[in-house]
């Protein structure tokens, strides 16, 4: 899930895994990188700024 709190179009199956993977949203046009491992999902905190 984004940081707006949006919902997004991307589907996690159960045997999904992603590292680094970069979630968009349309709507704030924003991308946050997030890893996906057995439906959790942790989102990477943002660096900078």
């Amino acid at each position: 899930m984004p940081w707006c709190g949006r919902k997004t179009h991307d589907k996690i199956r159960d045997d999904t895994e992603r590292k680094n993977f970069s979630l968009y949203c349309p709507k704030c046009k924003e991308a946050n990188p997030i890893n996906a491992k057995d439906i959790q999902i942790t989102v990477i905190k943002k660096q900078g700024c």
